[in-house]
């Protein structure tokens, strides 16, 4: 098992900037990729951002390349999503989740295991 608790999240007007942490515990977390996730009322929950297992890859949704940016640490087993230039359409809830997955690309999907999420909101 593997526990995740986001935290990080809350109110900021456009433009501003988040920077969201996932923290693990349990099973070797080194082990696993990461990725954010988001879901904005009424909408499906989708990929924001993830990076592979030992940090060198990552990879982006469209709608945040460039202004968003994903890291590990593999000491202090915790993932972060640094958020700038935010936009009101960023507003969701994130959510962080593991997946076993010891090679080198980024999965899109097949998390395994997930937090419980953090709410953004951006103000226009």
């Amino acid at each position: 098992q593997v526990q995740l608790v986001e935290s990080g999240g809350g109110l900021v007007q456009t433009g501003g900037s988040l920077r969201l942490s996932c923290a693990a515990s349990g099973r070797t977390f080194s082990n696993y990729a990461v990725g954010w996730f988001r879901q904005a009322p009424g909408k499906e929950r989708e990929f924001v951002a993830g990076i592979s297992w030992n940090g060198g890859s990552t990879f982006y949704a469209d709608s945040v390349k460039g202004r968003f940016t994903i890291s590990r640490d593999l000491a202090k087993n915790v993932v972060s999503l640094q958020m700038n230039s935010l936009k009101p359409e960023d507003t969701a809830v994130y959510y962080c989740a593991a997946k076993f997955h010891l090679v080198r690309q980024v999965p899109l999907l097949g998390y395994d295991y997930w937090g419980q999420g953090t709410q953004v909101t951006v103000s226009s």
